[in-house]
């Protein structure tokens, strides 16, 4: 495991955040604690790199049963449209993204979060050597699916991958499964240490977040401890006291202003949170 405060080399240094919870002006979360996403967006401190100027995205669960979807191309800091949507729109269940690419192109199609029905995706690192597995990874795609594939990236073939192997009725098996199925074509295409990632996904109802590497150096990850707990130690903060003790948080890095407010996701692990839902189980992916 890279400790914190560092990378291994190549990593994506890619940020986001998932929230379930209590509903929240966007701003809340994007903007207004310190060393905020949109912060880490310049200013990130668990990586190789420190700025993810690549784009930025927001996917949301409001009063509508499907998500709304914002990507823009515009480094976070700097978007407006960003800004003002975030201080009018209220969530109750939140995905944001700030971009590093890695290659990939430079385009609104290739921001996260993805959506496909009823699910947003979004992921930190990279699928080693894409450009090479790329053909034989699309092809194992539903070709029900493959049409809706609008980008270029890595991260976006990987959805697919999860959705074309069972992700709506099994998700964290779909994502195993998904990652088995990438190793072993890297694999057996020469590649020692196929994936690097986390990754979030949500149907609107809980949130699956998992962390795994090929060669066991994963990116950081974080979830928030219990609000309750949070209450009593911080009983000035007024949003703390506005939200369900279920409230929950899953983060590449932390935001700063409540020490103690973090536990890390373990290595080959992911994490499952919502309907009263709260767990850190084992990822295994299955040998291809």
């Amino acid at each position: 495991m890279a400790p914190h405060g560092r990378a291994a080399l190549g990593d994506r240094m890619c940020r986001w955040l998932a929230y379930i919870g209590s509903p929240l002006l966007l701003e809340e979360l994007l903007y207004k604690p310190p060393h905020s996403l949109i912060d880490q967006s310049l200013h990130a401190q668990l990586g190789v790199g420190t700025t993810n100027g690549d784009g930025a995205g927001v996917g949301w669960y409001g009063e509508q049963p499907a998500a709304g979807l914002y990507r823009s191309i515009e480094p976070a800091w700097g978007d407006r449209n960003l800004r003002e949507l975030a201080g009018q729109v209220t969530a109750r269940l939140l995905f944001a993204h700030v971009r590093a690419s890695t290659g990939a192109a430079v385009q609104q199609t290739n921001c996260h979060p993805f959506r496909y029905g009823q699910w947003l995706w979004m992921h930190n690192g990279s699928i080693a050597r894409f450009h090479e597995l790329k053909r034989d990874l699309l092809l194992a795609v539903d070709p029900v699916l493959y049409p809706d594939i609008l980008g270029s990236t890595d991260s976006e073939a990987f959805f697919f991958l999860a959705l074309t192997f069972g992700l709506d009725h099994d998700p964290p098996g779909a994502v195993e499964r998904a990652v088995g199925f990438i190793e072993g074509v890297g694999r057996r295409r020469g590649v020692a240490h196929p994936m690097r990632m986390t990754v979030a996904a949500s149907n609107g109802q809980r949130v699956w977040a998992f962390r795994y590497s090929s060669a066991g150096r994963s990116a950081t990850l974080f979830h928030s401890i219990n609000v309750a707990t949070l209450k009593a130690q911080y009983p000035g903060n007024p949003i703390l006291h506005d939200l369900h003790d279920d409230s929950r948080l899953v983060v590449s890095e932390p935001f700063g202003g409540l020490a103690g407010a973090w536990q890390e996701v373990p290595d080959a692990s992911y994490a499952v949170v919502g309907q009263g839902e709260d767990q850190i189980l084992p990822f295994k992916p299955p040998p291809a």
